[in-house]
């Protein structure tokens, strides 16, 4: 991979203190700034904004200063109705606002292109990780063709370090409409788009969980259509992806358990504010012991429902591609692309009604009783 080369311009030194307020608030208040990069393609693009910024702001200061000047030279004096000479033409004036325009255009285009050459065309090395990324009304699909693993709306990677170098390339595509994959503290911005391939690349290099979202308007719920990127130790994401390569166990295999935890109760921040308050309920129990909400039951009312046309779960009847993969799906922290918390009492109030959650999403409340719901998410609760 390619280091990131150092600059001592002074032209960049004083970008660089110019904004350093500005990428220092940026930093402690938004997890989404630009300001804070966190792996060499968002370092380069956070250094061309630095210098375009710059000569942004030194032409506004010069372009200010000579307005002012004339302002204060030339303004109306009292007493004074004489008129001014007139100049008609100026050679050196016209050389210099041709010539000096075309300068600043030079170097930016320069620079700029020493930017996108040098992500672009990044040699990929043998050690890369390869992941595809399918852009959904409104989720995100994520596949590792090297370990055959499929999640959904969390994204998983190693830390890439100058020793251990392991760039994630990946491939974007949308099953749909125009989506853009952003995650600011790693890379630009790059569309997703119907019946093409694009690609990018990052290599994060600190661990933690990075936000992101949709950046393309692509319907009623695209403000919802978030994403979270998780940056593992090397030990960590082999964990995660050993994880995810094992199957679920079909229906009368030993996975019974009742469900019996309750939820955080209506103080779980992760309800919207407008939602009912069966958001927040546990699932539903019933007081006879052979009425119990079974997990092995639970399997068997999702087999028999609409759900397998959308969803796979991996080791059952369920192969769906229309939806999320669930194989894993208590391996994540939220639910419905960010838009809530993934506990059993919000995973119940989705399975019952997401417009509740999403207004204008694809998936359909099914109309199921209670306690057919709370025995879906008595078996979804087993799936982690």
């Amino acid at each position: 991979m390619r280091s990131r080369p150092k600059s001592s311009s002074p032209l960049c030194r004083f970008s660089a203190a110019v904004f350093a307020f500005c990428a220092t608030c940026a930093h402690a208040s938004l997890p989404t700034s630009i300001f804070a990069p966190h792996s060499t393609p968002a370092s380069e693009e956070n250094k061309l904004s630095y210098f375009v910024l710059a000569i942004s702001a030194l032409i506004f200061l010069g372009v200010s200063s000579l307005l002012v000047y004339a302002l204060l030279r030339y303004r109306a004096r009292p007493n004074d109705d004489t008129e001014p000479p007139q100049v008609f033409g100026s050679l050196q004036i016209e050389l210099s606002w041709t010539i000096i325009p075309i300068l600043i255009i030079v170097v930016l285009f320069l620079g700029t292109a020493r930017v996108l050459f040098s992500v672009q065309d990044a040699p990929k090395p043998p050690s890369a990780l390869d992941v595809v990324v399918i852009g959904h009304q409104f989720w995100w699909e994520f596949r590792y063709p090297q370990y055959n693993v499929v999640a959904a709306n969390e994204l998983h990677l190693p830390v890439s370090t100058r020793s251990a170098p392991r760039p994630a390339y990946m491939k974007l595509t949308s099953a749909d409409v125009v989506h853009s994959f952003w995650v600011p503290q790693l890379g630009g911005k790059t569309d997703l788009l119907p019946n093409r391939v694009n690609e990018m690349w990052t290599d994060p290099q600190q661990t933690g969980m990075y936000v992101g979202q949709c950046a393309q308007f692509c319907g009623p719920q695209h403000a919802k259509m978030l994403l979270r990127v998780y940056v593992d130790t090397p030990e960590d994401f082999q964990k995660w992806i050993s994880g995810q390569q094992r199957m679920q166990a079909e229906l009368g295999q030993a996975r019974a358990s009742l469900v019996s935890q309750p939820d955080a109760g209506s103080s779980n921040p992760a309800v919207p504010p407008h939602a009912p308050a069966t958001h927040a309920a546990p699932a539903a129990q019933s007081g006879d012991a052979s009425d119990a909400i079974d997990a092995r039951n639970g399997q068997l009312v999702f087999e028999q429902q609409a759900c397998i046309n959308c969803h796979t779960i991996n080791g059952t009847i369920a192969n769906g591609r229309y939806g999320p993969d669930l194989t894993h799906l208590m391996s994540r922290a939220t639910l419905a692309a960010g838009a809530a918390e993934n506990t059993p009492g919000n995973l119940q109030a989705w399975i019952a009604d997401p417009s509740a959650f999403k207004p204008g999403c694809l998936m359909p409340a099914m109309h199921l009783s209670d306690r057919q719901n709370a025995q879906i998410t008595a078996y979804l609760l087993t799936l982690k």
